[in-house]
């Protein structure tokens, strides 16, 4: 039986259906709830009652007796089993040309709906993902990156995420009947995602804004934060169907790989690490024995290219409980590591250190790890020299491509490569070295501000570039313009020639830009003649622009009164423009005030 206790909006009205699937949350409801209803679109709340004994139905029948044109409360005598057939129900009261699925003890940022809903309005989205972050809960991190109009299923993280905590195109859930498991515990939205992931044309994600917050409860009184909501034996159990759903849509190739490397990386292999730890001897062999299981069904030459190594040496050793042991073992040891030592020998960045895994005196193998932040798939190996305790590696910094590389520490125990990142635990003495000019390219090693690891910012991407560009004279010439002449440095050498761009000026207030043609000298001079009589009236910051191996540097001219050339003006039809450069107060920076008169208002400001 079904009760409702409001009417929801036409069709044509409502944007988004959003569906709260609610069991014994009183605690957490109102700010779910108020959440939903701050969201600036044409929406409706779909709330799913189901058996709640805490009084959290009285607070629903509160929120639709104030708020009935925006939202419907649909009950469920006695409860069901899991969220499965709340969210379902949901589905066959929402209205809105889109659904979001939100748990009740979580919450949606103010603007989530709104950034969601233009992002698939804009790009023809089935499925659009918005960043989620949790609070005492982990939350996926590989998909937000970057937001992206277009995600290619087959080309990136998207699939990683499996939660429905996403905005689905409504077409696209009743057109293919997608549905969530009824009846299950864990793992019910796992089936209904990887279903829509199969049918969706066009997948987007909004990466810049917190949309979604995964709340953990205090009590632990969640599904998911029940000791046996991922028993391993049960969760082997139910990613057969998820895994054999996504097979019956997607043919065996690429695809389908990239596809099953998620599930036997996060839902499959997974069992075998701290779950199998605490596991009895017979208990670890039905853990081994169900996993070969689904080895030998799905587990494919394109899988085991696209796992990491501990992975890979799992699937030799299902049939030898002690190794697989072992290997949890090493896979859940912490990575010590402390940077000892950071210095420049000529273009190489000399990188000191000691790492080890706890728990185990005696490694394979060490080695500093370069990999590209924006493309993980870019990396530097580079062997580490060992003498004593400590490591020592040289970075040829000249061979790293331009873009941001973070270092990390790999150990390498029974052919198992641990990863740690490197520079947060240090040595006292180990400081920032100076950035330094290699082969054109400005090279910027740098402590992150979160976590304070080490990373080298090739080109200047997000790190500070150090430089001064100066005035060394000014003078007008011919044609309203300023001819100067100046010196540039970049950490503490003169740039190449080439590297000096152009003269840029930048309007104070409106942002407006105009540049001019820089001639640039040996040895970091340079001469311009630019056009700073022509330009619109306004206040003009003036800024040197080098290319340094990443987006444009700009550096603010630094000048003083006695370098900077006396105002002047110029009559042409009947008005005057002057031009008055000066050295801004404090820092003395090169700026301009350009203004036009008519004769009028040059007359009106002589009476004055």
């Amino acid at each position: 039986m079904v009760a409702m206790s409001a009417t929801g909006t036409g069709d044509d009205a409502v944007d988004v259906s959003v569906v709260i699937p609610v069991h014994n949350c009183r605690a957490y409801l109102d700010r779910c709830l108020t959440s939903a209803l701050v969201q600036r679109v044409k929406k409706e709340i779909v709330v799913v009652d189901d058996g709640s004994t805490d009084g959290s139905a009285e607070l629903l029948d509160l929120y639709a007796e104030y708020h009935g044109d925006t939202i419907k409360v649909v009950r469920i005598p006695g409860g069901s089993t899991g969220a499965g057939r709340p969210r379902n129900l949901g589905i066959e009261h929402a209205t809105g040309r889109y659904v979001f699925f939100c748990d009740a003890d979580d919450y949606l940022g103010p603007e989530a709906l709104e950034r969601m809903v233009a992002m698939a309005d804009r790009n023809g989205s089935d499925i659009v993902l918005g960043k989620v972050v949790g609070h005492g809960r982990r939350a996926p991190q590989s998909m937000f990156q970057r937001s992206a109009d277009r995600a290619e299923l087959g080309d990136s993280t998207v699939y990683n995420s499996l939660s429905c905590f996403k905005l689905f195109r409504r077409e696209l859930i009743e057109h293919h009947r997608i549905r969530f498991g009824e009846g299950m515990l864990v793992g019910e939205d796992i089936l209904f995602t990887v279903h829509a992931y199969c049918h969706a044309r066009v997948i987007s994600v909004v990466a810049d804004y917190d949309c979604y917050h995964l709340v953990s409860r205090p009590d632990g009184s969640s599904i998911m934060q029940q000791p046996g909501s991922r028993d391993p034996l049960g969760w082997l159990t139910m990613i057969r169907e998820p895994i054999r759903l996504m097979a019956r849509h997607v043919e065996p190739g690429p695809l389908r790989d990239h596809l099953l490397r998620r599930h036997f990386r996060l839902d499959v292999f997974a069992q075998l690490g701290p779950a199998f730890l605490e596991s009895d001897d017979v208990r670890r062999k039905d853990i081994a024995r169900e996993v070969a299981a689904l080895c030998d069904e799905w587990y494919t030459p394109g899988v085991h290219e696209r796992l990491g190594t501990i992975d890979r040496q799992r699937v030799t050793a299902l049939d030898d409980v002690d190794r697989l042991v072992r290997l949890a073992r090493i896979e859940s040891a912490t990575i010590r590591r402390r940077l000892t030592g950071l210095r420049w020998e000529g273009e190489c960045l000399v990188v000191s250190g000691a790492a080890r895994l706890a728990g185990h005196p005696r490694d394979d193998g060490l080695a500093v790890v370069l990999r590209a932040r924006h493309d993980p798939a870019r990396e530097l190996v580079l062997p580490a020299e060992r003498k004593g305790g400590e490591f020592t590696a040289r970075v040829d910094v000249g061979a790293l491509d331009s873009g941001v590389w973070d270092l990390k520490v790999a150990v390498e125990i029974e052919g198992v490569v641990r990863l740690g990142r490197l520079g947060a635990e240090r040595d006292s003495g180990v400081g920032r070295p100076q950035p330094r000019m290699v082969g054109g390219v400005v090279a910027v090693p740098y402590f992150t501000r979160d976590n304070g690891n080490l990373s080298i910012d090739m080109g200047g991407h997000v790190a500070a570039v150090p430089g001064a560009a100066r005035l060394v004279r000014t003078r007008w010439t011919f044609g309203q313009r300023l001819l100067v002449d100046g010196e540039v440095s970049v950490a503490g050498t003169a740039p190449a020639a080439a590297a000096i761009r152009r003269i840029v000026w930048r309007e104070r207030t409106t942002g407006s830009e105009r540049d001019d043609r820089v001639v640039a000298l040996p040895g970091g001079g340079f001469v311009a003649r630019p056009a700073v009589g022509r330009l619109a009236p306004g206040t003009w910051d003036a800024y040197l622009e080098l290319e340094l191996g990443g987006p444009p540097a700009r550096f603010r001219i630094e000048t003083d009164e006695d370098t900077v050339a006396a105002p002047r003006g110029w009559w042409a039809v009947a008005l005057l423009r002057t031009v008055r450069p000066y050295a801004t107060p404090g820092k003395g920076r090169l700026s301009a005030v350009v203004r036009r008169l008519t004769p009028r208002r040059l007359i009106k400001r002589m009476i004055r």
